[in-house]
């Protein structure tokens, strides 16, 4: 899903470029992944890059077919009119969670990051009855719009122009949480030539302006992507 936006404004302009109607179908990667290994049929897959390693080893998607688009950080926001925490520092940021009432995160790596990062810190089980996980599909900014939660940590491209949401700011250096989301291509494929074009395409500098004003920043196509390295 942090995905979704980036690559509808991709997928529209390889169209322009290339002539090549996409359909994009957007949905939680747990269910992506699900769909998938049981046997339904499609072109190309987005995911987080160990996502992608576990379908590559189970054959589901191409080992020469796998290229590293986007690199995406997590950020912390909160409802629109409240007060917005300092997150300028490690310290700072811990404080905030400590001090949040109810705080809401995602489901995927970044989620599971965030909780051994609690975890770190020494907080987890004091802040665990305050913790709320956003179900599969369901962003962490409709939970902060609803009021559902006071703080919320998720993929900065999920959390930018939504109505009822202030973004604070990306987690601090320290311990920011980045993901980064590749694009894998399906072995059975009757499309393999123009997949691969599009690939090259989506982590070529032409789709860095793109990227970056979904939140998101540029990564370096792969080495082994066959045909969709620049």
């Amino acid at each position: 899903m942090a995905t979704r936006q980036v690559l509808a404004d991709l997928a529209a302009l390889w169209q322009q470029r290339s002539g090549c109607a996409v359909a994009i179908e957007s949905v939680g990667g747990v269910d992506a992944v699900r769909r998938i290994e049981a046997g339904e049929p499609f072109d190309v897959v987005v995911l987080a890059a160990d996502a992608v390693d576990k379908l590559i080893a189970a054959g589901r998607v191409r080992a020469d077919g796998k290229v590293d688009l986007v690199s995406s950080g997590v950020a912390v926001a909160v409802r629109t009119g409240d007060a917005a925490p300092d997150i300028g520092t490690e310290a700072a940021l811990r404080q905030a969670v400590q001090a949040a009432p109810s705080i809401g995160y995602s489901t995927g790596p970044s989620g599971v990051a965030l909780i051994r990062l609690f975890e770190r810190w020494g907080i987890a089980d004091a802040i665990r009855p305050r913790l709320m996980q956003a179900p599969a599909g369901v962003p962490v900014a409709a939970l902060l719009a609803r009021g559902e939660v006071a703080l919320g940590f998720q993929q900065l491209s999920e959390l930018l122009n939504v109505p009822g949401v202030h973004v604070v700011g990306p987690l601090p250096d320290a311990v920011q949480i980045t993901t980064i989301f590749c694009a894998g291509l399906c072995p059975a494929s009757p499309h393999d030539a123009q997949v691969r074009e599009m690939m090259a395409f989506m982590a070529s500098p032409a789709a860095h302006e793109t990227m970056r004003r979904h939140g998101m920043a540029p990564v370096a196509a792969r080495s082994d992507a066959g045909g969709a390295g620049h």
